[in-house]
């Protein structure tokens, strides 16, 4: 049963109260809202890790909200708009009080020359575009995407954050929030910024193979945020599938993890699962987010916010624990970042010297 009672996103008629009674609900820092422990993660609904179907996506997302799932995070990255486009069809018919929506600003194309802009005008028409497309009057969080990439964090701090900020008061925007995988950014952030800000999303850094986000925990609570985590699965480096191609673990990193899944599939084990009921059980998690466009996947991940390691999980999790204790914590921090930038000095180089040669 919910910790403290049924949530505020409860809607009778929509919610089946016996199914929500078993999802746990914790408060998300001191926003005043509590937040289901398992949230959805929508990046799947972008075709990030393979290609979609909207008839897939309204099941997912359906099964997800009807199962007490309260919390959606997106973003106009993924996919370059079509997980918030998908996410639009999706919620058409589903009680706006059902749930709370987090989409993000600062990300955008994949064309390396396109992909940041952090500036407080195109933060203003990202939201726009996202309420467009997600059909909705109003946003839960706006969250301002991997704040390592800006150019510097004066960027954040004297146009983002205030652009959030003015959209905050106009009602467009409820909550402001800040994500990364990089932590130094987002304490520093947290440290000088003079907007208030309510979230900070993590990824892949509370995780079977990395706990570095313990540490900021004492200073998370002296702000009074709210933490999201995310990617629990270290974006597919703990799946029986794998990774996908791009991701930037060091390919050592990968066979261990490719060891630690065959261990547990020898035994009858998801890996998995262990890895976000890891997370899941704790309770310092407001909420964690996995994502997923298939809907077998998404019964699964419910039946792991709902039921705990049976006695052959746990001895298997110790196993792999074992496995992982002369490597973590597994990170892969400056290796995204240093590939951006470099490729954005090889086409800006470029483009300087076909304007050369045009002269």
């Amino acid at each position: 049963m919910a910790e403290d009672g049924l949530p505020k996103t409860y809607v009778a008629g929509f919610h089946d109260r016996s199914v929500v009674e078993q999802m746990t609900y914790r408060p998300l820092g001191g926003t005043g809202h509590r937040v289901s422990a398992l949230g959805f993660g929508a990046s799947a609904l972008g075709g990030v890790f393979h290609a979609t179907t909207e008839e897939e996506c309204c099941q997912v997302v359906l099964a997800a909200l009807k199962a007490g799932v309260n919390v959606i995070d997106t973003a106009p990255w993924y996919g370059q708009g079509k997980s918030e486009n998908m996410l639009g069809v999706a919620l058409k018919d589903v009680p706006r009080e059902a749930y709370l929506i987090n989409t993000k600003v600062g990300r955008y194309e994949q064309a390396v020359e396109e992909m940041f802009d952090y500036t407080a005008s195109r933060v203003k028409r990202s939201v726009d575009e996202s309420l467009q497309r997600l059909g909705l009057e109003y946003l839960d969080t706006v969250q301002i995407h991997d704040v390592e990439f800006a150019p510097n964090l004066e960027v954040i701090l004297e146009q983002t954050l205030p652009a959030l900020d003015e959209l905050r008061r106009s009602g467009k925007v409820r909550m402001i929030g800040i994500t990364g995988y990089a932590l130094e950014p987002l304490r520093e952030i947290l440290e000088r910024s003079t907007v208030k800000i309510d979230t900070v999303l993590s990824y892949c850094s509370l995780t079977l193979i990395d706990n570095s986000l313990e540490a900021l925990f004492p200073f998370f609570a002296s702000k009074g945020v709210g933490l999201y985590n995310a990617a629990p699965t270290g974006m597919g480096l703990l799946t029986p599938q794998g990774p996908p191609d791009w991701h930037p673990a060091a390919d050592e990193d990968k066979a261990l993890c490719r060891s630690a899944t065959q261990t547990c599939a020898s035994q009858g084990v998801d890996v998995a699962r262990l890895a976000l009921r890891t997370s899941l059980r704790d309770a310092r998690l407001p909420s964690t987010f996995i994502s997923c466009a298939k809907l077998p996947q998404m019964e699964a991940n419910l039946r792991s916010a709902t039921q705990e390691l049976s006695p052959e999980e746990e001895a298997c999790l110790a196993q792999i624990r074992t496995l992982f204790a002369t490597r973590t914590p597994i990170r892969w921090e400056g290796v995204e970042l240093g590939r951006y930038w470099m490729e954005l000095g090889k086409k800006l180089q470029m483009d300087r010297l076909y304007r050369a040669a045009a002269k």
